[in-house]
């Protein structure tokens, strides 16, 4: 691992989650600050904020109180990138393997992939819909979720839609 690879960005994962949020990769910015989504045009704290899943709109630096919302977060590759297109096909391969590992780990409601393309290549999944996906990990529900970076087009009140379908699925169910 090259020092620009290197970063301190860990996992917030617990048993008995209700999501675990799977972001592609950390972006420099993110590897730079130690904390996912830390880049400012990052727009998932505030997307899960506007969806119901947080009280209050958290920053990065406050990343470990997901956990008391019941939700959590991983990546699929731990390799940081200016853009997720610089990934390889087996690295996003293997981070799919090692994310299946984890899910089964923890064991939580659902797992929601941020990405339709990250899917399809980690999952090797020819045609993703956006939303709850006919496969799942044991019990785990596996959704996948427009990726929250400022380069993906999506607006933020698609974002939270789509964010907050997922939550609403949750809270259906009563979890």
């Amino acid at each position: 691992m090259s020092e620009i690879d290197e970063h301190n960005i860990t996992d917030i994962l617990a048993p008995g989650l209700r999501v675990i949020f799977c972001g592609i990769n950390p972006g420099k910015s993110s590897a730079h600050k130690g904390f996912h989504f830390a880049h400012n045009g990052n727009r998932f704290w505030k997307t899960i904020w506007q969806a119901g899943f947080t009280v209050r709109q958290l920053k990065p630096e406050e990343e470990m109180q997901l956990l008391e919302t019941g939700c959590g977060i991983t990546m699929l590759v731990e390799r940081p990138t200016k853009e997720a297109t610089e990934l390889s096909g087996m690295e996003l391969r293997d981070g799919g393997k090692a994310l299946i590992e984890k899910v089964q780990q923890y064991q939580p409601d659902a797992l929601a992939v941020l990405g339709k393309q990250a899917y399809k290549q980690a999952f090797r999944v020819s045609k993703v819909e956006w939303g709850r996906q006919p496969q799942t990990i044991g019990d785990t529900e596996v959704w996948v979720l427009p990726n929250p970076s400022g380069l993906n087009r999506a607006s933020q009140e698609q974002l939270a839609a789509a964010y907050r379908e997922l939550d609403t699925a949750l809270a259906a169910r009563g979890r």
